[in-house]
């Protein structure tokens, strides 16, 4: 498919002028047509590759989720408003900020224009709309609530960048600081240490055991330094391949929920994300197979998309879906007794709501009892590791009168 620069005269008289994928020449001419706009046929050709924007990897404008949330919200607001979904479109690919999102926004209208449904358009850009957004939208296009719809998509998706930023900064902190005090030990085993051990050596008398100990770690290191660093590197390296299986990225995954701190973490932020998603869906007339099915491959997490997955066969066998997900052991106990009132009374979306603003709260809990915790263990941490080294190394001056003087 070629990429054509044309121009025409709309419906009201005035000139318009874009461009459009397409086999051929001909193919451009009948699309515009059919679109009530008549071809000026000498002012379409192919767009060449001067016309065409440089695209270095990695250098282009990448469209973030807080750009599509804004997309949804306005065009939600747009539709009530009463303004057609093309016109509303055009007006958003227009003021986009970001150029990669303003062509695809321009992409999907011109979809539109051509007769293709709005899910079908945004189904073409799966990396910026995945399947939970393309569905409602369907099933908006579908019920007649297109805009009710986005302003639903509009609101999970905002708690869920919420939700995903608590996360990492939980994360993050002793990352960074783990970080920190690993590079100042590389230091101060490199550069200072080595310093302390040339100093050291004049004495000529024995040096007290901790000192050797970190005389004897830091010559350790310099010398297998780069065996060091590449052992790491090809441990990184072959846990994030390993991870790309399916057989590992379910270990790992697995692995990470049973962690002591973390995985409680973890698991309420699954227990959160797990409801609200099933519940956007549900209650935006997804049908329940299809919404856990996508609710699943959304999870985030191996073992939580199996569970759910389960649940769906469960489902599609005529049994309920309490029973799998609290055999999963994933789920609590709680959740799985609220969601089975909520199949038995019919209001299981508005239980899956509840559930998911009571895991929010759940959420922010650990991550501020996580952060209290942290403080102290890394204290400990820094004290007994890098406390330990510069002792180490005072040790001798401290007893520096008697090792002179031979005790």
């Amino acid at each position: 498919m070629a990429t054509f620069l044309w121009q025409g005269v709309g419906p009201n008289g005035e000139t318009v002028q874009g461009e459009m994928e397409a086999a051929t020449r001909e193919a451009v001419i009948s699309r515009l047509r059919a679109q009530r706009i008549r071809p000026k046929t000498n002012k379409i050709r192919a767009k060449g590759k001067l016309d065409q924007d440089i695209k270095i990897p990695g250098f282009g404008e990448k469209v973030s989720p807080k750009d599509v949330v804004i997309f949804t919200r306005q065009l939600a607001t747009m539709i009530d408003a009463g303004l057609p979904i093309v016109q509303s479109l055009d007006i958003l690919a227009q003021q986009a900020e970001n150029k990669t999102f303003s062509k695809i926004i321009k992409q999907i209208k011109l979809d539109v224009e051509s007769g293709t449904t709005f899910a079908d358009a945004l189904r073409k850009h799966s990396k910026q709309f995945d399947e939970l957004y393309t569905n409602m939208v369907h099933a908006g296009e579908i019920g007649g609530i297109l805009d009710t719809i986005l302003l639903r998509l509009s609101g999970y998706m905002e708690k869920a960048i919420k939700l995903k930023a608590k996360i990492k900064g939980a994360m993050i902190y002793p990352i960074s600081i783990i970080s920190v005090a690993v590079i100042v030990t590389a230091i101060l085993l490199i550069f200072v240490i080595p310093t302390f051990s040339d100093m050291f050596s004049s004495f000529g008398k024995a040096l007290p055991l901790p000192t050797q100990i970190a005389i004897n770690l830091s010559y350790v290191t310099i010398a297998y330094l780069k065996y060091i660093i590449a052992f790491w590197a090809a441990t990184f390296i072959g846990i994030r391949m390993w991870y790309k299986t399916e057989k590992g990225r379910f270990a790992i995954d697995g692995f990470l929920l049973k962690l002591p701190i973390f995985g409680q973490l973890l698991r309420k932020a699954a227990v959160a994300r797990f409801t609200r998603t099933l519940a956007t869906l549900l209650s935006s007339g997804v049908p329940v197979l299809d919404s856990l099915f996508i609710t699943g491959k959304t999870a985030g997490n191996k073992v939580v998309e199996k569970a759910i997955l389960n649940a769906r066969q469960s489902i599609s066998e005529g049994k309920t879906l309490t029973e799998p997900l609290l055999a999963s052991q994933v789920f609590p106990p709680m959740v799985c007794q609220m969601i089975n009132v909520g199949e038995t009374t019919g209001a299981l979306d508005s239980m899956l709501n509840k559930i998911a603003d009571f895991y929010d709260d759940e959420v922010d809990n650990a991550v501020n009892n996580l952060t209290a915790l942290m403080e102290p263990m890394v204290i400990a941490f820094l004290g007994v590791v890098i406390g330990g080294l510069v002792v180490a190394m005072y040790m001798p001056i401290f007893k520096m009168g008697s090792i002179i003087n031979g005790g």
